[in-house]
Formats: structure tokens, sequence, C-alpha cells
């Protein structure tokens, strides 16, 4: 609890999403947000400023809400204070990328180890666009754990996986900390890992009993539309992905790859088609929204993270190869995506065109994408990186 007997919550990560969207919710949940990064200018903006505003921008217009109550430590330099907040937190989250969870592990590790006997156990939720991020951050934590203490390490932690969505397009460079973004959101976090009374007080939070419908829902809707626009924008000298879906070939390719992935949720889920076809109707008018015009290098970012196994692409088309499904569109996005390289400011996309250029198409895939000659997909994904590979020969 924070020192004024108000509840605390420790969030790791101060860009765009961990302070419009989660640590929004936490101070209308009435928490003190502790703030935990490694940039010093972030660092000192919040210990510095009061208060910031989030901004909710939506077709019916904008609205404003202003965040208090929040401290800022930087966790390479100041480990042994972020160690104690951590030890006397409600709640632990955060919103730094799938690939830092393993460096965030080791001081939250720490923090949950010196706890007190007489608290309840800290709650930790990931919320980051992948799936069982949570239990991603617990096992990296358990590893940074003593072996000793894991036998009760359960009554001094918690782990909930969660599915976050909302868009939060790049800011206006002059913004400071203020965080423009939609009205919609979703936060649904499984319950299961709270004993009776113990679920985490969070207002706008949706809680289940099983998250996996809502998870791949999302991650298979709304990043598999919003990347498919993008690497097609790219790919066509679109500026924004609001650009890219005002070409209607473009958003045909979207609205096909949006097929793919519906026939797989609504089959393995039990979800009705008339319930998903409206979902998709309303992603493709939020990813499309005016008002979030985002650039498509910037949400094209990162390929090799948005082709790997288990993500947007590969993920939902695997799965349908396997059940002999059409998965044709995601291939074709999947293919956009591999042509996503040396894009600028995009480290992913320097270290894809590397790999590209100096292995075989069959290392390729397998280093990429995670697939093995035993996957229906791989002859499929293996000719697409031999047509991309020859068309940047002949550049």
């Amino acid at each position: 609890m924070a020192a004024n007997g108000t509840k605390k919550a420790v969030h790791f990560g101060a860009g765009n999403i961990g302070r419009g969207f989660v640590a929004c919710f936490l101070h209308n949940s009435g928490y003190e947000v502790v703030f935990a990064d490694v940039s010093d200018t972030l660092i000192n903006q919040l210990n510095s400023q009061p208060s910031y505003k989030v901004i909710e921008v939506g077709a019916d217009g904008t609205t404003e809400s202003t965040i208090t109550n929040y401290r800022a430590i930087n966790s390479k330099t100041h480990e042994s204070e972020l160690v104690e907040e951590i030890a006397t937190a409600d709640l632990v989250t955060c919103s730094v990328g799938p690939n830092i969870l393993k460096f965030i592990a080791p001081v939250i590790a720490k923090g949950i180890d010196r706890r007190p006997e007489n608290l309840k156990p800290v709650a930790v939720i990931a919320c980051e666009n992948a799936i069982g991020a949570t239990d991603t951050l617990a096992d990296f934590i358990k590893q940074n754990t003593p072996p000793h203490r894991l036998e009760d390490h359960h009554k001094r932690a918690r782990y909930a996986n969660s599915a976050i969505d909302r868009i939060v397009p790049a800011q206006d460079p002059n913004s400071g900390l203020d965080v423009k973004l939609e009205k919609f959101y979703e936060w649904i976090v499984e319950k299961t890992p709270f004993d009776e009374g113990q679920v985490p007080d969070i207002k706008g939070v949706q809680w289940v009993d099983d998250l996996k419908p809502y998870i791949e829902r999302k991650l298979y809707t709304v990043n598999t539309g919003h990347a498919t626009a993008a690497y097609y924008g790219y790919n066509r000298k679109k500026k924004t992905v609001y650009d890219a879906l005002q070409d209607r070939e473009i958003r045909g390719q979207v609205e096909k790859a949006l097929q793919n992935t519906a026939t797989l949720i609504t089959d393995k889920h039990d979800i009705p088609d008339h319930e998903h076809e409206a979902y998709v109707k309303k992603i493709m008018n939020r990813i499309g929204n005016p008002h979030l015009e985002d650039a498509v290098e910037r949400v094209g970012r990162a390929p090799l993270r948005k082709l790997s196994r288990k993500e947007r692409f590969i993920g939902p088309a695997a799965e349908l190869a396997e059940r002999g499904e059409d998965h044709q569109h995601l291939l074709d996005a999947a293919e956009m995506a591999f042509r996503f390289q040396n894009v600028e400011d995009d480290a992913e996309s320097q270290e894809l065109a590397k790999i590209m250029a100096t292995h075989e198409p069959e290392e390729v895939v397998s280093k990429v994408c995670g697939l093995d000659e035993s996957d229906k997909l791989y002859p499929k994904v293996v000719d697409i990186v031999k047509r991309v590979q020859a068309d940047s020969q002949e550049e």
C-alpha cells in the first residue's frame, strides 16, 4: 500500500500506452501509480510535472481527463528504491513490449521476494500485444527467484494474463506527457489466478474465466488488420493507415485477411458468425479512423516480431493450414511484411533485410517464422521468401 493508505501500482513502461491507457485506468480506480522506466527524460518530466492530460478522440468528439497522483523511478539507476516499491505494491503492470519482459523480470523478482508476509499476494498483469505475456513474464521472474523460495511464491504473487485493445497513434512532438488515443478500449483479464475476494479493483477491466478467445480475437483481428493495412500501404507508397484504407484494393486485401482469421476464430472459439462480423466491422472503422492517422512505417515497425510463430500472420495461417482451411490472404499480407526492409528508425526491418540477404529461404522461414518442415504452412512461406529474395536481387 502507498504511504497514505491508498492502493499502489508499479507500472513498467512510461510510454504512451503506459501513461495514456494503463495508468489512466489505475488512476481512475484510486491507485497511486509508480512509473518505472529507463528514460531519464521521461522520469524527470513525470517527477517535475504534477499532472498530464489523456485526450480521447472519437467520431462523437474529444474528451480530456487529468492524471495525477503518480511518481517515477529510473529502474536502471534506482533499482533498490524500485524493489522496495514492488515489495509493498498491490499491483505490478507493464507495457514495455514482449521482448523487454526478460529485462524487467529480475527487479520484479527481488521486489516480490522481499514482500512482507502480512500482505496479500501482489497481482502481476502484463499489458502487451502478445498471447500469454504474463505467463512469459512469470517464467522470467521465477528464473530470477532463489529455488528454495519458489514453493511458497504463490503467497507473494499471482499472475494474470490480459488482452488490451486500444489504438494509440503517434503523438504530436510538442505534446509533452499528454497522450491522445481512441475512445474505444478493451482490457480483459483472467480472474482465475486470484482467490475469492482478491481480484484487483480496477474500473473498466472485464474479468473472465477464459482469456484465450478474447486475446486471439483481438490479436487476429485488430493487430492482423492494422498491420495488413500498414504493410500494403508501405509497399504502395501510402503515407498513413487511413490513406491506405481509402485505396479500394488495399481495403479489400485487409478485409480478405480478416475473412481468413474469422474462419478460425468463430470455429475454434464457438463465436456466432454475426457477432464476429459486427466486431470486424467495428475494427475496420477503428483502424480507418481519420482522427487517429498513423504513419504506415510506425504501425509496421518490428516486422520480425510480427512475422513470428505465434503472431498475427503466421499464428492463424498455420492453424488454418493444419485444418485445411483457406489462409491465402494471410500469406499475401505476410509477404508484404517480408518486403518491409531497411525502413528508417526501425532496427528490426534492417535486421530482416540482413537475414533475407544472407540466409537460404528455408533458414529464413525457420529463423523468422519458427516453422519447420512438418508444418503444412512451411513450403508456402518458403515460396514467399524465395519470391521476395528474387525481387531484391533484381533491384
